[in-house]
């Protein structure tokens, strides 16, 4: 199937999907609005007229700041028919990181929510960005009403290469400015063929969808899956665990991120009989705790695919859907995906189980570059065409890669190298441990001391030399934290991924 569906354009998966079935819902929200997939090519279509009446032209960016909804994916899969690029941006960012993505992405259209246009079109106007137009969750606001009055739909044919540009996703920013990564129409279409496949996608398929959609995880590896399998979307507009669980039995399979995972499991309604009707539970977007993989399997008779994606990169690899599911691993490469583990900045491969190298990625699935850097897309992409990720991994006896944790997260102790996932591992599987993060702090006499923070579970009594005492025997002496520090929670990402360079920076005088 991944031969197939990763040649195909994704213009073409509602077509394909048109031509099986044209009444089947394509997505829906609970109580809401609903889209056949023959509403959502009527409306798509509309909705890109309408950007094209405003000049929005091939190769154009379209940033997009709105609530998650179904018009909002399918002004999305507007861009995709006409060619433009699709720029999704964080609905909580503020107007100083607006400013700089619309400055750096100089897009001709800002589509904002109809609240929000008074306060953000002084920022687009500074940024030189032509148009602006406004889309609410209720299916309001000025681009609906023009997607309304449109003329000539069907003559909206974009006929680009799989090379075109189709989407700038900007990253995290964790350390410096946040890039935007190049996404072509190959790379949507090559990745959603080739999960289709691994995670045995087929129409039937109901997808919960808990996850915001201005984010990879929710937009390409959720949505394009679906959509390329002709299936299904149910649209929660957000994550609420009550909420989930009672709609789990309408679906087939669930996406979500580690957190989903652990508040899940403090739900008494979580069991094998609300957990029925899904076939397939995936978690991404940040390291899945052993704890929580264990946990979740003897609650629910289930065992959580865990794969390993970046926003450069989409989903790299995925523990299988037939064979064991194994906790702390991200599986095994995609189909046409390439994975190699690399001895630092000479890029000399590594081979040989349990070697922790440099994890670097070759396939259809990689990004073209950042935009407007070729400086860093230099740098990140080697002549042979393989992608730098920054992770640190190593593949066990059975080829099963493992994160160890990204370079520059590396702990260098007394001319040690230290590796924190190793250390969480050990420090989360102390009773009483609800999370922990382990980080390097500049240190007098070492360079850099191991240092943990942890989340301790209500009542747990824990303290800094029972913590200690747990991990003793069970690490070397130069891995064993310095320091224990309690926390009652961690700086995160929006998608769960907890802030190393923020506790860094919290703690960088703890031992000065």
């Amino acid at each position: 199937m991944t031969e197939t569906i990763s040649r195909i354009d994704p213009n073409a998966w509602i077509a394909a999907a048109l031509g099986s079935n044209p009444t089947k819902i394509f997505i829906e929200v609970p109580g809401g609005s609903s889209y056949s997939y023959a509403a959502a090519e009527e409306l798509l279509l509309r909705i890109g007229v309408a950007m094209r009446d405003l000049g929005v032209a091939p190769g154009d960016r379209v940033a997009v700041q709105v609530e998650k909804s179904p018009e909002a994916f399918l002004l999305y899969l507007a861009c995709l028919r006409i060619g433009a690029v699709f720029v999704p941006l964080n609905s909580a960012y503020t107007h100083a990181e607006l400013s700089y993505f619309l400055a750096d992405a100089r897009p001709r259209l800002f589509v904002v929510q109809p609240e929000s246009e008074v306060l953000l079109r002084p920022l687009a106007r500074a940024a030189g960005v032509a148009h602006m137009a406004t889309l609410g969750v209720a299916a309001d606001g000025s681009l609906m009403e023009a997607a309304k009055e449109a003329h000539g739909i069907r003559s909206l044919v974009f006929a680009g290469s799989p090379d075109s540009l189709a989407a700038l996703l900007y990253t995290s920013g964790t350390t410096g400015r946040s890039k935007g990564a190049m996404l072509t129409r190959r790379n949507l279409a090559s990745n959603a063929g080739a999960l289709v496949e691994a995670w045995r996608f087929e129409a039937r398929d109901i997808v919960l969808h808990a996850l915001p959609i201005f984010h990879a995880h929710g937009l390409f590896i959720a949505g394009n899956t679906a959509l390329a399998a002709g299936a299904s979307l149910l649209f929660l507009n957000r994550f609420d665990v009550d909420e989930v669980i009672a709609h789990m039995a309408k679906a087939t399979v669930f996406m979500g991120v580690p957190t989903h995972y652990m508040r899940l499991l403090t739900s008494p309604k979580l069991n094998p009989e609300t957990t029925r009707a899904i076939r397939l539970f995936v978690s991404g977007s940040a390291p899945l705790l052993d704890e929580t993989h264990r946990k979740f399997s003897q609650r629910t008779g289930h065992y959580i695919v865990e794969r390993y994606a970046m926003t450069e990169t989409l989903v790299n690899a995925s523990n299988p859907y037939e064979g064991e599911r194994r906790p702390g691993a991200v599986g095994f490469p995609l189909p046409a995906v390439e994975i190699r583990l690399t001895a630092g900045d000479s890029g000399e491969a590594l081979t040989g189980a349990e070697a922790v190298g440099m994890i670097e990625v070759r396939g259809p699935n990689l990004f073209s570059g950042y935009w407007r850097n070729l400086e860093k897309t230099a740098a990140d992409i080697r002549e042979n065409g393989f992608f730098i990720t920054g992770d640190l991994g190593r593949f066990d006896k059975d080829g099963y890669l493992r994160i160890v944790g990204r370079a520059k997260d590396l702990i260098i102790s007394g001319g040690y190298n230290v590796y924190p996932k190793e250390i969480e591992a050990e420090i989360d599987a102390i009773a009483g441990v609800q999370e922990c993060a382990v980080i390097g702090l500049p240190h007098p006499d070492f360079g850099e001391a191991v240092t943990a923070i942890v989340i301790a579970l209500p009542g747990a009594g824990l303290t800094e030399n029972s913590l200690a005492a747990g991990v003793k025997e069970k690490l070397a002496r130069y891995k064993q934290p310095k320091r224990f520090l309690f926390a009652d929670e961690f700086p995160r990402n929006p998608l769960g991924k907890i802030q190393k360079s923020l506790l860094r920076d919290q703690y960088k005088d703890l031992y000065l």
